[in-house]
């Protein structure tokens, strides 16, 4: 075992504090935060496992000789994928990891577990040939005791096999080629060993315990005085003696001050597991809530008779309270909301790489999200990286967990129990969040029997007990009278029930029919200014009836919001194209409708972690296709536009009486025309040449924007775009970095269609087939993964075709940083083979076999045809209606 040293972590500690301001996320890691000095400790074991695509006999076994196959990093998603991943161009089928280790001695006689955060399908887990663990679905957990069948002093071997090939026995059970999300494979989340003594605090999701498990905490009375603090602790005693001591709860503040300490005297017989309850009181706490996410570090120990602490891990709480109250809507710690709750879906998937995203890619995921203002975030269509749900506690993200599944039921009663099952674990996982908003255990758009939809509700409130069960359903769906808070549209809302709230779950889409989908809210980065503006103002305010960011600001309180579908583009099964109907692509970089959202968040500055405060963006490239009409998006009460040095000056104004959006586009009618630069250029006065927008509050100048024109292309461009959050040695991580072609001065030219080619150098890898890449609305996107070394990583970006006037070649030099985790890995292996990827090798075929295969796939598409007739009908059931209702 190679166990990295204290000191590197002590590197990493320095060298973030160094950089002032600039955020340094936290993850937990198997459902905590490493404590020191507790006998627990917690290794990275993502790194150096051998990969085999396809099937392999005995692949399990010690002895197996897998020196052929290549070597990958965790999290891994079985192949990059193209850019355009849609209609099931990935992989489905067996895979093999094996990962060699030698233990280290001072793991002996400790309890040890492999958390293995998720792997896609149906999975075996085998440590040394024996197999420990068999699980079903993708989604969650799959935890595994391994303290017993490690071999001290040689090479050990954990074996995972896995198959994400369609089986409706488990949920999801949807066929991925009618599925309007990809499953992807692999595990591509990340693998964690844990350590402890034989005294130790359990696993909620290996124990299964109803409500119980490891640490369940509750908060009740909760207002800016007290708050009751309720915790129930699950203690497991493996040791041959019982156990007498306490249980110790101490609170820190932000600053790291000691706000609270409580202690519990505990008694456990050898050989069995109990939990232990206690409730404290919290004087003048400060309340989590997406304005003001604060969040405590709870530190739990478990201290013997004779005073040495036995166990203990670090949770990061925040205290709040949520309550539904029907006419009356949604009360945040005991006060009204008193505005709509706005958020989006959001799929895991990013180009590339699918599903298998890196901790620090969630973060900036959800920091990407909470800089456009949104507050809510809905898990479609099932429960997310714990990376992600850490940053939705930290950033003020309220979270909507769903149950994986989507229009499909099995009526043997076994797909309902592993339901069930999931929903149990999902609510395990993540009870104690301070981002848990509601819980939707139903299974999205599916025609269940009813009593599965009773079934469902009741398991959330048995987990999650003290006002944290909270559940929603669609208003349409069966057994839905039974959930306080429904999902419902506006425009289709005809009965009221005055005590339930309601909430939109999915709006925005606006496709023809559900085959085709075409759209005018789906729309590509590359398709230019008119389709996203058009995007926008679909999003923003349409001329026709449809649900939009205004008209659920015309709703009552009764109506909480919407959550937008979707926050970024992602791959589909059913459908050959992706969905293209995010706010940011697959790559997250903006569309105009990302600065349309962020334009409707407060004015006013606060001090969270995300980008707040008067912003204001000019949605016009003022190229030769621009439209006459310049459109700005702020937040600002008034922006004054001006046009060209010497030109002319506009001034729009909020209509402040205008009931709706918070600040709706500001649209300069005819304000710019081609020709008028063409004279200035002509002249030699690019310079002049250019729009600027400035936004005013109160009659003070708060936020400026300005355009140029692009010019002949001279240049690339490289940047980073890492939300300040630095690329770590962990060999799994990764940035993306942007390439761009500009003129001379640096103005983006959007009108470019040349290919890039990339190299790298240094501690650094390009993911996936990246060696060159076209241009796309003026940029290039690529991904850069970590070694397991810190250092510098430098790439550079020149054009694929050289030649005398084409722009000159960029550079830029990154740095990655030390981890804070302890890599688990043979060293060997990483110096035996380069950490890729396999991609299958192309063989050929004779011309009666592909003939066959011709006719093969004609057949299973004529079959997926007619499936998805019984999608279109459905997606139409519980999809928006229009309605004469003008919002």
């Amino acid at each position: 075992m190679m166990l990295k040293t204290f000191y590197t972590f002590l590197i990493f500690l320095l060298m973030s504090f160094l950089v002032l301001g600039q955020p340094n996320p936290e993850f937990s890691k198997a459902g905590f935060y490493p404590l020191e000095n507790t006998g627990r400790d917690i290794f990275s074991f993502n790194v150096a496992w051998r990969f085999f695509k396809g099937t392999v006999k005995n692949a399990e076994t010690s002895n197996f000789d897998d020196s052929s196959w290549q070597v990958v990093n965790l999290p891994n998603g079985i192949e990059f994928l193209p850019e355009e991943a849609s209609g099931g161009v990935n992989y489905q089928g067996e895979i093999w990891y094996r990962k060699h280790f030698t233990p280290d001695n001072a793991l002996k006689n400790k309890k040890l577990f492999l958390h293995f955060e998720a792997i896609m399908g149906k999975s075996k887990i085998y440590v040394n040939g024996t197999l420990l663990k068999e699980h079903f679905g993708g989604y969650l957990p799959v935890v595994v005791d391994v303290s017993e069948h490690l071999k001290w002093g040689e090479d050990n071997v954990v074996s995972v096999w896995a198959d994400n090939t369609n089986d409706p026995s488990y949920p999801p059970g949807k066929d991925q080629e009618v599925l309007d999300f990809a499953y992807f494979g692999g595990i591509y989340r990340d693998c964690w060993l844990i350590s402890h003594n034989a005294v130790y605090i359990t696993d909620p999701n290996h124990e299964d315990v109803v409500a119980g498990g490891g640490l369940f905490i509750t908060f009740d009375e909760v207002s800016e005085k007290k708050a009751n603090i309720h915790t129930k602790l699950h203690l497991r005693n493996e040791a041959s003696r019982d156990f007498s001591g306490k249980i110790r709860y101490q609170w820190f503040d932000r600053e790291g001050k000691q706000v609270l300490k409580s202690e519990l005297p505990i008694q456990l017989q050898s050989n069995t597991s109990k939990s232990f309850s206690d409730i404290s009181k919290f004087k003048t706490p400060e309340l989590w809530s997406p304005e003001h996410p604060y969040l405590y570090q709870l530190h739990i120990t478990i201290i013997n008779k004779r005073g040495k602490v036995v166990d203990g891990y670090r949770k990061r709480l925040g205290i709040r309270r949520v309550e539904f109250k029907g006419k009356d809507g949604f009360w945040l710690n005991g006060k009204p909301y008193g505005k709509p709750l706005i958020g989006a879906n959001r799929h895991q998937d990013f180009a590339v790489v699918g599903n298998a995203l890196s901790n620090t890619t969630h973060w900036r995921d959800a920091k990407k999200l909470r800089d456009a203002g949104l507050k809510l975030i809905r898990n479609a269509h099932y429960p997310q990286d714990p990376a992600f749900m850490d940053a939705c506690d930290e950033l003020g993200l309220f979270v909507i967990v769903n149950t994986p599944g989507w229009q499909f039921w099995n009526d043997d009663p076994s797909f309902e129990a592993l339901v069930l099952k999931d929903i149990r674990n999902m609510v395990r996982r993540d009870r104690n969040r301070p981002s848990i908003w509601v819980w939707e255990p139903i299974l999205n758009e599916t025609w269940y029997p009813d009593s599965f939809a009773l079934n469902a509700k009741n398991i959330v409130e048995e987990e999650a007990i003290h006002g944290n069960a909270y559940t929603a359903s669609d208003l349409r769906a069966k057994g839905s009278e039974h959930y306080p808070v429904q999902f419902s549209h506006p425009l289709n809302q005809d009965d009221v029930n005055p005590n339930k709230t309601y909430f939109t779950r999915e709006w925005g889409d606006n496709v023809d029919d559900w085959n085709s989908h075409n759209s005018s809210s789906r729309v590509h980065r590359s398709w230019g200014e008119k389709p996203m503006l058009i995007q926008t103002t679909h999003y923003a305010n349409p001329s026709y009836a449809f649900v939009s960011y205004n008209s659920l600001y015309q709703t009552s309180l009764q109506h909480m919001g919407g959550a937008l579908w979707h926050a970024f583009d992602h791959q589909r099964g059913y459908h050959p194209d992706p969905f293209y109907g995010g706010i940011m692509d697959a790559f997250r970089q903006p569309k105009y409708s990302y600065y349309m959202f962020m334009a409707q968040r407060d004015s006013e500055a606060s001090d969270i972690i995300a980008e707040t405060g008067p912003m204001v963006y000019i949605a016009n490239e003022m190229t030769p296709f621009s439209d006459n009409d310049v459109t700005v998006l702020s937040n600002c009460d008034e922006v004054k536009l001006t046009v060209f040095e010497e030109g002319k000056e506009f001034l729009l104004k909020k209509d402040e009486d205008k009931i709706g959006m918070p600040s709706p586009p500001f649209v300069f009618k005819n304000a710019y025309h081609f020709m008028e630069i063409k004279a200035l250029n002509r002249n030699k006065k690019q310079a002049e040449a250019y729009i600027k927008a400035e936004g005013y509050i109160n009659g003070k100048l708060m936020a400026v924007d300005t355009v140029f024109p692009a010019l002949r292309p001279e240049k690339i461009v490289l940047w980073l775009d890492n939300e300040g959050v630095d690329l770590k040695a962990d060999g799994s991580d990764f940035v993306t970095v942007v390439a761009a072609i500009t003129d001379k001065e640096g103005h983006v030219k959007r009108l470019n269609n040349s290919i890039i080619k990339f190299e790298i150098s240094g501690e650094g890898a390009l993911i996936g087939e990246a060696n060159y890449r076209k241009v796309s609305w003026g940029t290039a996107p690529i991904l850069v993964q970590s070694t397991t070394k810190p250092g510098d990583i430098t790439i550079k970006a020149s054009m694929f075709f050289e030649g005398a006037l084409v722009p000159t070649f960029g550079e830029i030099t990154i740095k990655s940083i030390p981890t804070e985790d302890v890599l688990v890995y043979d060293s060997k292996e990483l110096e035996a083979k380069n950490i890729r990827l396999i991609h299958s090798e192309v063989t050929g075929t004779n011309s009666a076999n592909q003939e066959l295969e011709n006719e093969l796939k004609k057949v299973k598409k004529e079959l997926n045809d007619l499936k998805l007739k019984e999608i279109e009908k459905q997606q139409e059931e519980f999809g928006e209606k229009t309605k004469k209702n003008n919002f």
